[in-house]
């Protein structure tokens, strides 16, 4: 599915620090959802956001700085969890978004939509999260791989293409296609990608949600974690122990999808995230 494949959704842009930052949306009114994604880019949020709309949302779909269609390259210090959190609160203040906003994780974006709630950067009324890590469950072995510097300076633009490639269709799995792996890889193309990619790869540590579970554990904001049942990455053991320990907290379970459950089932998760998001109740 392209960009411009389902109606009303749309690729645009906004300066953040001096450089671009892209997102996708759709619909014009309604309250804003943002979208955050982790070691991939906002392209896992497209198969939902026209249903979004249509439900009434605004949703926003941004890629981080370097990644994706934005502008800008990560480092080591700018790709840690608390530094792409400030980021957003950038973001979300060039955008002149005001008040509470609800937001929603994927992926390692799923640790900085965390640490927004908690930290109070921005008033944050409900949180999803979409197959993200959780506590130690990160990062994953084929992140991690990534994560020594030596490994880092002899990564050839192949190997990492490679590597990226062979993620993408795992997580995929069922929903797989040539041409959508083929999608969802072309950023990756762009050594400036590649590099901020391996910063995010770099930085990724657990200790950056291990760190938040006692302040969540304190949080009364409703919470969401929609999962690919068969994640083989972030695996549902974590969500089911989320939430069993974190008030109010509801776990929702897509049967026969993977790490991008949005590619499998975008019907079901718009579906749970409209219902979430539009709720009245805490």
């Amino acid at each position: 599915m392209s960009e411009t494949a389902e109606t009303g959704v749309r690729r645009t842009a906004v300066q953040v620090d001096g450089e671009t930052a892209s997102y996708l949306t759709a619909g014009q009114d309604g309250p804003v959802v943002l979208l955050l994604h982790g070691t991939y880019w906002s392209r896992v949020w497209l198969p939902v956001l026209g249903r979004l709309a249509r439900a009434g949302l605004r949703p926003v779909a941004v890629d981080l700085p370097g990644l994706g269609r934005s502008g800008g390259e990560l480092t080591l210090e700018t790709a840690t969890v608390p530094a792409l959190a400030d980021w957003v609160v950038r973001f979300v203040s060039a955008m002149k978004i005001s008040g509470p906003l609800a937001v929603a994780g994927h992926d390692i974006g799923g640790a900085i939509a965390q640490h927004l709630l908690v930290r109070e950067r921005l008033e944050v009324p409900r949180l999803a999260l979409v197959n993200s890590v959780l506590y130690d469950s990160w990062p994953a072995p084929h992140v991690a791989r990534f994560r020594a510097p030596e490994t880092d300076e002899a990564t050839t633009a192949d190997e990492l293409l490679a590597a990226r490639r062979q993620a993408v269709a795992s997580a995929l799995a069922g929903a797989a296609t040539e041409e959508l792996i083929a999608d969802y890889v072309d950023p990756w193309n762009d050594p400036r990608v590649r590099r901020s990619w391996l910063a995010m790869a770099g930085a990724a540590d657990s200790r950056y949600t291990l760190d938040l579970v006692p302040a969540l554990r304190r949080s009364t904001a409703p919470k969401l974690l929609i999962w690919g049942e068969d994640d083989g990455f972030e695996k549902v053991e974590y969500a089911e122990k989320f939430a069993a320990e974190i008030p109010q907290s509801t776990l929702v379970r897509i049967p026969a999808a993977d790490h991008i459950p949005t590619e499998s089932a975008p019907a079901d998760i718009a579906r749970a995230l409209t219902d979430f998001f539009t709720s009245q109740n805490d």
